[in-house]
């Protein structure tokens, strides 16, 4: 009797204790989540409490399973261990992962619900991403070097590894030099704040919105829902246009190629009536005057604003299309044409003297 009631007690109990801890915390963090309304960390907080229950459970029982005292644990008692040694450094890497991501989440909210300027905003969220994927790639590598250290056969192994962590670092560098420089490359871009997630930028003659930004490639979405995938080093070994860069507002041209009569007084008033009418214009600005002339046409230029590249393009492409419609209508003598003049007749034949 005393063999089937020890392991359930030994494993029963872990089991008991793991749940009434995670309980507790959990009631803990709710309650202070209630009382911290301001702050999401609390509430962020309760996300942990898997991994730590299975820390906890893994650590108790890797405390007290000897004392099951089966013939069966007493014979892989070496195994046994290990392997819970094996589910406490996963689990704890796991929850060192999520506890740091709790954090982070918590201070980018807070940072970004008490920021009014969207540039800062997205520098932010961009460093976050960043930060996140160094942490998690940190942990795993601590926690599978820690877990190698564990298997007697593999400790000569990483105890030579690193030794010689230099020279493997040199020759990584020498035989990786394109990778490491992506990766500092992602890193200038993080905190050099050259480009951030969401600005509009224009790389190699494609208009787009920078998706997403990782430490060896960068993501843009053009507007036709394409995604160019580009290494971080072509941001900082190149030169592009990045249109939110110092603030959003944008100033934006339309030009149009007319005859010589076009009424560019009343264009001008008809360009005015149109804005007004414009939801996407801001008003902030706005203009049209005669930029260049050719023996057949003039070149007749449109500038307007608006709040962003979005509403930039809308913007534009409304003054182009009703403006061309009124001339269409009101004036079509403006509107460029090809004038032909009609052929010369031959002169004719003189008739022959004496006819």
């Amino acid at each position: 009797m005393e063999n089937v009631l020890r392991p359930l007690i030994v494993v029963g109990g872990s089991i008991a204790l793991t749940l009434l801890l995670g309980w507790a915390v959990d009631v803990l963090l709710r309650r202070a989540d209630e009382r911290h309304h301001e702050t999401p960390l609390w509430g962020l907080l309760r996300r942990c409490r898997l991994p730590l229950q299975v820390v906890l459970l893994a650590a108790t029982l890797r405390a007290t399973f000897r004392e099951t005292r089966w013939p069966s644990v007493d014979s892989h008692q070496d195994r046994i261990g290990q392997a819970l040694t094996l589910v406490i450094i996963g689990a704890g890497a796991w929850l060192v992962i999520r506890a740091v991501s709790v954090a982070v989440q918590s201070a980018y909210a807070r940072y970004a619900t008490v920021t009014r300027d969207p540039a800062r905003v997205r520098r932010v969220r961009t460093q976050v991403t960043l930060i996140m994927r160094i942490v998690t790639a940190v942990v795993i590598v601590v926690a599978v070097a820690a877990i190698l250290l564990t298997f007697p056969g593999l400790r000569t192994i990483g105890t030579s590894m690193l030794a010689s962590a230099g020279i493997i670092g040199i020759v990584a560098g020498v035989a990786a030099q394109s990778t490491l420089g992506n990766l500092f490359a992602g890193f200038q871009i993080a905190f050099g704040d050259m480009v951030r997630i969401g600005d509009t930028v224009v790389v190699d003659g494609e208009w787009g919105v920078v998706e997403e930004v990782t430490l060896t490639f960068l993501a843009v979405r053009t507007w036709d829902e394409r995604r160019i995938t580009m290494p971080v080093s072509y941001f900082t070994s190149r030169p592009f246009e990045n249109w939110s860069r110092g603030g959003v507002q944008m100033t934006g041209t339309v030009f149009l190629q007319l005859d010589h009569t076009a009424p560019v007084d009343l264009m001008r008033e008809k360009l005015h009536e149109i804005l007004l009418e414009c939801p996407s214009w801001d008003g902030r600005d706005w203009s049209l005057a005669v930029t260049d002339t050719t023996p057949s046409t003039m070149e007749v230029r449109a500038v307007v604003t608006a709040k962003d590249a979005d509403d930039i393009w809308t913007t534009r492409c409304a003054v182009r299309e009703q403006l061309l419609a009124w001339l269409a209508a009101e004036h079509p003598q403006a509107l460029p044409r090809i004038t032909m003049s009609p052929a010369r007749s031959a002169p004719a034949k003189s008739s022959p003297s004496g006819a």
